[in-house]
């Protein structure tokens, strides 16, 4: 590692510990922060003795980024726990504070329980999938209905159809890929970090993490006792310090070439179903009636399916997912008329 880049970043995270510490309205995780923050001061004097060492200039006085002033004037007006994401880029340790005051954390009791409650719970495949269904039922029935308002022939419908299909699925497909890519090279650049910091430090990533514990209630004695323990292993140390310290899930990482291929079925699902009338050789105007019926048992059942994450009633989650279907589709179908262009 580079010291003087290495001291750099300490104090960077010192300067943005202290304006959250500002910001955040909760003493126990304001504390937190303050104690981070004189945690990051230690390591860069450690690093800027190793600068001297190998004979590195630093800069007289330290100045944060632009980013990181945006993220802290962001944070200060927000609230830190709005803008998590963006702390976690620029390597905001103890982030899992938040998870842990939000659902009632409790404290491990032994090696084999860190971390153990950071990890995926499950149903994030079905959650897309019905969002994904839902995106392609209401964007392809919209652009069809669209078109047949303009008094387009059954094959420029159809071929409209099977156009706007690729184009949203390709590009739900892309937008998800570039997104899953993204957030993995953050990850894996954020856990390398904390790997070579382990390597270089452990002593002092051993107090940062017992400083979580601690805010968290747990005996300052046990916490550092349990935090020197646990980095003697630095396979499951590293893993523990990604969730405790980064709020990142190692496990989540994902691959980004199979949630473009979920997300590309997911759309075509939804979208394929306006056209299936076509596909069984219905001819326009008795292939647009059942089109949109298809569409209209589509949006009800997927608001329904919506309520299995939201606790809301079933039925009443159909009909409002019917309502902003049907809404979106009259406004296109009358956009659509009004042009009155016949591309036949």
């Amino acid at each position: 590692m580079d010291p003087a880049n290495s001291w750099n970043e300490e104090k960077q995270s010192a300067w943005l510990y202290r304006a959250l510490a500002e910001a955040e309205r909760d003493t126990r995780i304001a504390r937190l922060f303050r104690d981070l923050a004189d945690a990051a001061d230690r390591q860069a004097t450690t690093w800027e003795q190793a600068a001297r060492a190998a004979g590195q200039p630093l800069p007289g006085a330290f100045e944060p980024t632009k980013r990181a002033r945006l993220v802290a004037t962001l944070a200060r007006r927000l609230g830190p726990r709005r803008v998590k994401p963006a702390l976690a880029a620029l390597k905001v340790r103890g982030l899992s504070a938040y998870t842990a005051a939000l659902s009632g954390h409790l404290l491990p009791t032994d090696l084999a329980q860190v971390g153990v409650s950071h990890r995926s719970v499950g149903g994030g495949n079905l959650r897309a999938a019905i969002f994904g269904v839902n995106d392609g039922l209401v964007s392809n029935a919209s652009l069809i209905l669209g078109v047949v308002g303009a008094q387009a022939s059954t094959g420029t419908v159809l071929a409209t159809g099977i156009a706007g299909l690729l184009a949203g699925a390709l590009s739900m497909a892309a937008g998800e890929y570039v997104s899953v890519r993204s957030q993995r090279e953050l990850f894996e650049y954020q856990i390398g970090l904390e790997a070579d910091e382990l390597k270089q430090y452990p002593e002092a990533e051993a107090e940062e993490l017992a400083l979580i514990y601690i805010a968290r209630g747990m005996d300052p004695a046990q916490a550092r006792a349990f935090a020197q323990q646990l980095v003697r292993n630095p396979a499951q140390a590293l893993d523990v310090l990604a969730r405790e310290e980064l709020g990142l899930n190692p496990d989540d990482l994902g691959s980004p070439v199979g949630a473009a291929a979920f997300s590309f079925c997911a759309f075509t699902v939804g979208a394929l179903v306006p056209l299936v009338p076509f596909f069984a050789g219905s001819a326009l105007p008795q292939a647009a009636y059942w089109g949109t019926g298809l569409a209209a048992v589509g949006l009800f059942g997927t608001g329904a399916a919506m309520s299995l994450f939201s606790g809301r009633n079933p039925i009443l989650g159909g009909l409002r997912m019917l309502g902003i279907g049907a809404l979106a589709g009259a406004t296109v179908f009358l956009i659509g008329h009004l042009i009155g262009v016949d591309v036949a």
